[in-house]
C-alpha cells in the first residue's frame, strides 16, 4: 500500500463534488425515504480491480453525514476479485444514497488509474519501470497520480516546478537541444535535465548537450534500439508515445529503463464497483 493521501489532498474537492451532485437535495429520495430509515451498505467489485480511493470515498460518506459508520475490508493497492467487497457502510439510508454516486464515481476513476498501472507493470515484468505523466484531469491530479502509485507505477514529475522536461516546442524557441540545455545549466538548477528526441539526430544532441535522461519520442522500434545502443548507458533512457499495453512485451526487449504512459491517467476505463444496499442494517453483501 501506497503512503495514505493527506486529507489535504481530497477533503475540498470532496466538498466541492458533493456540492455539484447533491446541489439543494435529492428530490427522490426525500420523497421516499423516511427520515428515521436506516440501511446498511457493501461496495462490490463487478470485475477483477486493484483498488485505489477508499480514504477518498470514506471522505465522502463522512462529510455527507457523520453519523454514517464506515469499515474498510480491503486496502488501497489490493487486488480484489469480482464480487469481492471493498468496504461496508452503515447509517440513515437518505444519507447513504446521498453519497453513493459520488463516493463510486471517485473509488471507479481512481481504480481504474491503478488497475490499468497494474497490468502494465506486469507486463513490464521488472525491466521497465512503468511512469505516469502529466496528462490528468485538472484539479484530480494528485489522487490520479496517487491512483498509479496504488498499481505499483512510478510518478514522472508531479508539475512543471518539480522537473526539467525539455521538449519540442522548448527547442524550437531556444534554436536547438544544446541551446536548450545550456540555458537550463546557467540557472543552476539542481535537477536532472530531460530532452525529448524525435529522431537518431536528437538523441546525439542530447547527449553532447550531457542530458541525463533522452525520452524517445514516437521513435520505431528499430530507432529505439539503435539509440539504446548509441546512448550506451552514458543516460537514462525513457520510452514515450503511443504506449499500448500490446506494445510492452516488445518494448521490454528494447532495453530502455523506463515507459511513460499518458493513458494510464487520461484514458484508464473507470472501475465497475456497485453499491448494494439494504435496509433496517440487514447484510448488503451479494
Amino acid at each position: 500500500m501506497p503512503e495514505p493521501l493527506p486529507r489535504s489532498a481530497y477533503g475540498d474537492l470532496v466538498a466541492r463534488a458533493l456540492a455539484e451532485d447533491v446541489g439543494s437535495g435529492d428530490v427522490t429520495t426525500a420523497a421516499i425515504v423516511p427520515d428515521t430509515a436506516q440501511a446498511s451498505g457493501a461496495i462490490v467489485a463487478r470485475q477483477t480491480l486493484v483498488v485505489a480511493g477508499l480514504d477518498v470515498a470514506r471522505e465522502v460518506f463522512a462529510q455527507v453525514d457523520a453519523a454514517v459508520a464506515w469499515s474498510a475490508l480491503k486496502e488501497d493497492g489490493d487486488l480484489c476479485a469480482t464480487e469481492d467487497v471493498l468496504a461496508e457502510v452503515r447509517g440513515p439510508a437518505a444519507s447513504l444514497l446521498a453519497a453513493e454516486r459520488t463516493a463510486l464515481n471517485f473509488l471507479q476513476q481512481l481504480s481504474g488509474i491503478a488497475t490499468l498501472t497494474r497490468r502494465c507493470v506486469d507486463l513490464a515484468a521488472g525491466r521497465l519501470e512503468v511512469l505516469d505523466t502529466r496528462k490528468t484531469a485538472p484539479g484530480l491530479r494528485a489522487l490520479a497520480k496517487y491512483a498509479v502509485r496504488c498499481g505499483g507505477g512510478v510518478n514522472h514529475r508531479v508539475a512543471l516546478f518539480d522537473g526539467v522536461l525539455i521538449k519540442d516546442n522548448h527547442i524550437r524557441i531556444a534554436g536547438s537541444i544544446g541551446e536548450a540545455v545550456r540555458r537550463v545549466r546557467a540557472r543552476g538548477l539542481s535537477m536532472p535535465i530531460e530532452v525529448e528526441a524525435q529522431s537518431l539526430r536528437d538523441v546525439a544532441a542530447a547527449l553532447e548537450a550531457g542530458a541525463d535522461i533522452v525520452m524517445l519520442d514516437n521513435l520505431s522500434d528499430e530507432e529505439m534500439r539503435q539509440a539504446v545502443r548509441s546512448i550506451d548507458g552514458r543516460a537514462r533512457v525513457e520510452i514515450s508515445g503511443r504506449v499500448t499495453l500490446d506494445r510492452i512485451p516488445a518494448l521490454v526487449a528494447i532495453g530502455a529503463d523506463c515507459v511513460s504512459i499518458g493513458a494510464l491517467t487520461h484514458s484508464a476505463p473507470a472501475a465497475d464497483l456497485s453499491l448494494e444496499m439494504e435496509p433496517d442494517g440487514r447484510s448488503a453483501a451479494r
